[in-house]
């Protein structure tokens, strides 16, 4: 990938984040944690849902020419997930009663307004 094409990849995937936190934090969720990194990988959004923590993935697109945001959370990737939810509460030091993890899948045509679609529970 050239640096150009880079910076617009990372720039989709940051108006993509944005998006999808400020469509969650409407919905009454509360954003504890952005990009979060360890050696096993990144969470995109860590959010409060009332008692329930959620690690969201978010996953932006430009077309469908390459499938949907959806279809790129293969079962690797929910497992990884899962292990990055249970190393952030370790490093954190909390307890909360339940996890789940969730997509956001956000489609950002050429033309026209971006669709937001929240996955409650993938997996």
């Amino acid at each position: 990938m050239t640096d150009t094409a880079m910076t617009h990849h990372q720039a989709l995937g940051r108006y993509g984040e944005r998006l999808a936190a400020d469509h969650l934090v409407a919905q009454g969720m509360v954003v504890l944690d952005r990009n979060w990194r360890c050696d096993e990988g990144e969470l995109d959004l860590v959010l409060k849902d009332g008692p329930t923590l959620v690690a969201c993935e978010v996953k932006t697109r430009t077309s469908l020419d390459h499938g949907t945001p959806h279809e790129a959370i293969t079962d690797a990737k929910l497992a990884r997930l899962r292990r990055l939810v249970v190393r952030w509460v370790d490093d954190h030091g909390v307890r909360p009663p339940e996890t789940r993890v969730d997509l956001v899948a956000v489609l950002r045509p050429r033309k026209g307004r971006s669709e937001v679609d929240h996955v409650r529970g993938i997996g």
